[in-house]
């Protein structure tokens, strides 16, 4: 039987924009919206503290909130794109990935800064592109290991996942059978070893830490994928959203979207209350103990409490959000 929570859950969401706090309640989630027009592309949850977030601004810099979105600091790194925000599970260090193509990690909790500069000095370097800017690149995601804190896996859009071994001191160029386009990547909770990634390309997972990847593709119709989340309970279990490519799923049309379920080696298609195909893409899922929410570029939320079998819509309240780019959910 499922396990499902009974506390109410609080998810923290960039919009592009701004930053929106969530709160669920009974008769719907509270929208409270801050940074607003600030360009907050990113986020990451301090793992510790569910009222500590890091954002990060694709106009430039870091902000960090310690009361929940009520307050926010400034945390540097103000010429700076920030495109990734990540904190380690495992030693509370915090990460940002810029474009062009940069990594800092910060020990102060984001009061300094230091540039992992030898991300840049892989032999791939000179071939890292993002084809609607083809004269750069950026660190499109970073997952340090919540197991060991020396490992972390960087994703370069478009240029490969990367690994390091040592806290980023030094790093492995694009790891075999991962996908060099890389838009999101996440470890599972439990099993030490287990990363996913989705790709432009399609899917993949690793069950030896990142270094090596096996292609998860057969099944699915359409394999440029966006967004990855892992059910916490069973490493088996994983979820991605996707479209039939870039211009689908970023352009002002269509993007005949879906969100998958991988289990027991086969793809499928969810429905089950959720538009099939879904008319705007799913850029941020995210599971946790017997949840699943997705968040939607036109900024509706919808969550599934079956694993992925039905879905409902959530009630926001407050301010209407124009999109969901990225959405973090405080732990039970």
């Amino acid at each position: 039987m499922m396990r499902m929570s009974s506390l109410a859950a609080r998810l923290y969401a960039t919009t592009g924009t701004s930053v929106a706090r969530l709160d669920e309640t009974p008769s719907g989630w509270t929208v409270d919206v801050s940074l607003s027009g600030s360009g907050a592309q990113c986020l990451a949850l301090d793992p510790a503290d569910p009222d500590t977030v890091y954002v990060g601004l694709a106009a430039g810099g870091v902000r960090t909130t310690t009361d929940g979105g009520g307050t926010w600091a400034d945390r540097g790194l103000a010429e700076e794109q920030v495109f990734s925000m990540a904190v380690s599970a495992a030693d509370g260090a915090v990460y940002a990935g810029t474009e062009p193509s940069a990594l800092y990690r910060s020990n102060d909790d984001g009061e300094t800064w230091q540039e992992l500069e030898s991300l840049l000095e892989l032999p791939s370097r000179p071939t890292w592109s993002f084809p609607p800017r083809p004269w750069t690149s950026h660190v499109r995601w970073i997952a340090p290991s919540p197991h060991d804190a020396d490992t972390i896996l960087a994703g370069i859009e478009l240029g490969g996942l990367m690994r390091s071994t040592d806290r980023g001191e030094t790093w492995q160029d694009h790891r075999p059978g991962a996908q060099p386009d890389v838009h999101s990547l996440a470890w599972h909770p439990r099993l030490r070893d287990r990363a996913y990634e989705a790709g432009g390309g399609g899917a993949a997972w690793s069950d030896d830490g990142g270094d090596t990847w096996n292609p998860a593709d057969d099944g699915r119709d359409r394999h440029y994928t966006w967004s990855v989340a892992a059910d916490p309970d069973d490493p088996e279990l994983w979820y991605v959203s996707a479209s039939s490519g870039p211009f689908a799923a970023h352009g002002r049309g269509d993007p005949q979207a879906h969100i998958y379920r991988r289990r027991n080696g086969g793809w499928d298609a969810l429905a089950g209350g959720l538009p099939d195909p879904l008319p705007s893409m799913p850029y941020a899922l995210v599971a946790s103990t017997g949840r699943l929410f997705a968040g939607l570029a036109s900024g509706e939320l919808w969550e599934s409490r079956d694993r992925g079998d039905t879905w409902q819509q959530c009630e926001l309240l407050g301010e209407k959000l124009g999109r969901l780019l990225a959405l973090a959910a405080v732990a039970d």
